[in-house]
């Protein structure tokens, strides 16, 4: 071997000896390759929300039905006995205690009646304009109906002014004091939409499907109490100013905050309660179609769940707690009442969620929303075991409800 072999021989020996040949682990590091880098650490998991609490602002309100929140945070709560009453922006009573606002007109409190809704004008600046709007129980003689009111407020001395009454549902019934609906919301285009019940009885019900009575329908009208222009035209004999029908009683209402449509919720009977995309023209089924039962039976609504022509819900109820319904067993009722769309900054996860109160179902649902379509549950708030007869979201981001009955309150859920 001459010495050009030896030194070849050489070199090609401590290669090998650098790629770790013979196992020895005590070679060269590889000819021009990097060690690796050490694997970056998992990223840490986002905090965990803080938890959920319940603040009481009020308590021993009488049965307050609705809360309306002025421009400067101060809000208006009605009580079913006829009383509209002024708060704080913290839930305290103004002027000292007294904090009734004069001159609301009589109502008829009696059974599910009485002072129900109250909204505030979109445009509501305090001085040019003051306007507000309430639904009522309004009797006449032995007969009664949905009526709603409008009014100028005087804040500074708790009083309206201008009170007129624009909108009347006819024909008014007696023999019911019952499925009055009354929700009142705001469209887009500043008119306003009322919800108007069947009137409860088996003699009423049935005219939830006559487009020419008030019985169990949705309007939209003008701040005047005129048919609001770009209703639907729904032939000869209908009533102007409806919107929807085939309700049974719906007490919730609120604009879908991307699309601008109307969600109603609604009172099955036993079993069956609802939450509607409320459209123009569309015919909800009452008392046609159900997914609820006859009191104290087991006997289906009408003719089934669904029938051509009539929608379907967005999302209901069978059982009083939200599980599975067992065929053959009586259905429960939650009542679902007051609703709102969360849209605020303060509690993220809940954007865009759609939140009903339960008066028998005592708990606060919140929906999840894929679109407009409902994808998900979830009870909230059961362990208190309070009738939810009210939800909004106030002006600071959280959430507002109020308790239905004699010993009512003002809560504030918030993180």
């Amino acid at each position: 071997m001459n010495v050009s072999t030896r030194c070849l021989w050489t070199v090609l020996s401590l290669v090998a000896a650098g790629c770790g040949g013979g196992g020895g682990g005590g070679g060269f590091p590889p000819i021009g390759i990097a060690p690796p880098p050490a694997p970056a650490p998992p990223p840490a998991p986002p905090p965990a929300p803080a938890p959920l609490q319940v603040v009481e602002l009020a308590t021993g309100l009488a049965s307050p039905w609705s809360l309306a929140f002025l421009p400067d945070g101060r809000m208006l709560i009605t009580q079913r006995g006829g009383q509209l009453r002024l708060r704080n922006a913290d839930g305290s009573a103004v002027n000292g205690g007294a904090d009734a606002v004069c001159c609301v007109p009589g109502v008829d409190a009696d059974g599910q009646g009485g002072l129900l809704d109250v909204v505030v004008d979109p445009a509501y600046d305090g001085g040019a304009n003051r306007r507000i709007y309430f639904s009522f129980a309004e009797r006449d003689a032995a007969l009664n109906g949905t009526a709603v009111g409008r009014a100028d407020l005087d804040a500074a001395n708790r009083t309206l002014h201008n009170v007129q009454v624009i909108y009347r549902q006819s024909p008014k019934v007696g023999g019911s004091t019952g499925h009055y609906g009354s929700r009142l919301a705001f469209d887009r285009d500043g008119h306003l939409f009322v919800t108007l019940g069947d009137r409860q009885t088996d003699a009423q019900r049935a005219f939830a499907q006559d487009l020419g009575r008030g019985n169990g329908k949705v309007v939209r009208i003008t701040t005047d109490g005129a048919p609001a222009p770009g209703n639907p035209d729904l032939g000869a004999g209908a009533q102007p100013g409806i919107w929807s029908y085939g309700h049974r009683n719906s007490q919730g209402a609120a604009l879908h905050p991307a699309t601008g449509e109307l969600w109603t919720s609604e009172h099955g009977p036993q079993g069956g309660d609802e939450v509607n995309r409320t459209l123009a023209g569309r015919n909800y089924g009452w008392p046609v179609i159900s997914w609820g039962q006859e009191y104290g039976t087991t006997t289906q609504v009408g003719e089934g769940t669904s029938k051509p022509g009539m929608e379907q819900p967005a999302a209901y109820w069978e059982t009083i707690d939200g599980s599975a319904w067992t065929p053959g067993t009586p259905k429960s009722s939650i009542a679902p009442s007051g609703m709102a769309f969360y849209t605020a900054d303060r509690l993220p996860d809940w954007q865009g969620n759609l939140f009903v109160g339960a008066l028998a179902g005592t708990a606060l649902w919140r929906l999840t929303l894929d679109g407009s379509t409902v994808v998900a549950r979830e009870r909230l708030l059961a362990e208190r075991g309070e009738r939810i007869r009210d939800v909004r979201q106030g002006p600071d981001g959280w959430l507002y409800l109020l308790t239905d009955g004699a010993g009512g309150k003002l809560l504030r859920l918030q993180r």
